[in-house]
């Protein structure tokens, strides 16, 4: 007698869709969390740590007047949030011209309900800027989160996952990824730099983007895979 074949594994049941992204979002939301509670309630470790990051590269930005000025042209023009938000109204306007109207809308709706957000996380905790008597740079309205680090996290971490949705080549996604993270990263340290930021403002900017980027991918991808639409691409609802 010949022993029996083993049995197969069953086969796992799909993934539902936006699962992963939705992961990826409650992961970044115990971080988020902690570090805004952490800051509204003064936490003298963190303000410690804050103290000493923004006491040193002032000195620094202060010994450096090219460094500074170069600081100055990239945070205030290049990773301005009205820069960023100008790159997702062509985003979303060249979707429109496509056809993938919801995609469009969806793209517009996550970053205004970012500003939104990030402009009510400042009216509520309303923290102090760094204060110089020998400033670099000026800022105005409340501290916590850093409106440039939290627009450009949003903005970009979409404009990434657009790519991955309409599959571009390798060469096209590792200059997309290349100029991303150097924009994200840059802005928050151009505004620690000029003196008008805490680090953890910036932190919490990044955080924060990163979680609405993160639910904004769920939430579509899930509405997405739940809504059968014949007439178009159900990774873009553009129209065929």
């Amino acid at each position: 007698m010949h022993p029996a074949a083993p049995l197969a594994p069953p086969p796992r049941p799909p993934r539902p869709p936006g699962s992963r992204a939705a992961l990826v979002a409650a992961l970044l939301c115990v971080p988020s969390i902690a570090l805004l509670l952490l800051v509204e309630l003064e936490w003298r470790p963190l303000m410690d740590l804050d103290g000493d990051i923004a006491r040193t590269t002032h000195r620094w930005a202060v010994a450096h007047d090219d460094l500074t000025h170069a600081s100055r042209i990239l945070t205030d023009w290049v990773w301005d949030p009205w820069t960023m938000r100008a790159l997702c109204t062509v985003t979303v306007v060249w979707l429109a011209f496509r056809g993938a109207w919801w995609l469009a809308l969806w793209i517009a709706a996550t970053c205004a309900v970012g500003t939104l957000v990030q402009q009510g996380l400042k009216a509520a905790v309303d923290r102090p800027r760094p204060s110089w008597p020998d400033p670099v740079d000026s800022a105005q309205y409340a501290a916590f989160p850093s409106g440039h680090a939290m627009t450009a996290a949003v903005v970009c971490g979409l404009l990434l996952w657009l790519l991955r949705v309409y599959g571009v080549g390798p060469a096209v996604w590792r200059t997309g990824l290349t100029l991303a993270v150097v924009s994200v990263i840059g802005v928050g340290l151009t505004r620690i730099w000029n003196g008008v930021h805490w680090a953890s403002d910036v932190v919490g900017g990044w955080l924060l983007g990163a979680l609405m980027v993160a639910l904004a991918v769920a939430t579509y991808t899930y509405w997405q895979g739940s809504r059968a639409d014949a007439d178009g691409d159900p990774r873009t609802g553009e129209s065929t």
